[in-house]
């Protein structure tokens, strides 16, 4: 299989079901924003980080090729007319959220109460996680406004809402790791 089939050379793009859409589509820009930040995850995950942390992270890269599977999939092409799947995409299920909520759980008894915003930033590893995070949160936007033209699996939307909790959470948690700065975000009174 040719990495270049030259079907895109005139702006459009296949999703799975055969429909070729303009590569600017919301679909499009859906699950290609999940690419991107399954590209910062994998960064995350490069960094010399608890091990622990790197396979919650892997999991969490397997489960977003599925979410990008989900949002690539022309919704008419997916669903025979006798109601059967026609193509064989995987699904985002609650034990996926689990382990997000769990983790999320388990860093936050060994961190104190959140008072106020903090900074993005104090350690790279820090500003990769800030990064995943607001990358993670535009994915998710474009996958509700795709949801408004187009309906999606809800549980596309509730785990990319989740994720980016996680991936605030991991960035406190590195952040406590690390010895970094943890900045609180304290409003400027007007003078």
């Amino acid at each position: 299989m040719k990495v270049y089939t030259k079907t895109g050379d005139k702006g459009t793009t296949a999703l799975f079901g055969g429909t070729r859409v303009p590569k600017h589509h919301i679909r499009i820009e859906s699950y290609g924003t999940v690419d991107e930040l399954n590209s910062y995850i994998g960064l995350i995950r490069d960094q010399e980080i608890n091990q622990l942390y790197k396979n919650v992270l892997i999991e969490i890269q397997d489960r977003l090729f599925t979410v990008g599977a989900v949002l690539a999939t022309d919704p008419e092409k997916a669903i025979l007319k006798n109601g059967k799947e026609r193509l064989n995409i995987p699904k985002i299920s609650e034990a996926d959220m689990a382990l997000l909520e769990n983790e999320i759980d388990r860093m936050e008894e060994a961190l104190s109460p959140m008072t106020h915003f903090v900074l993005p930033g104090g350690h790279t590893t820090v500003s990769f996680c800030h990064i995943a995070r607001c990358v993670c949160r535009r994915a998710e936007r474009l996958s509700v406004q795709l949801n408004e033209v187009e309906p999606i699996d809800e549980s596309v939307l509730m785990y990319l809402n989740r994720l980016s909790d996680y991936l605030f959470v991991l960035a406190r948690k590195l952040t406590f790791d690390l010895g970094a700065e943890e900045v609180k975000w304290i409003p400027r009174k007007e003078s």
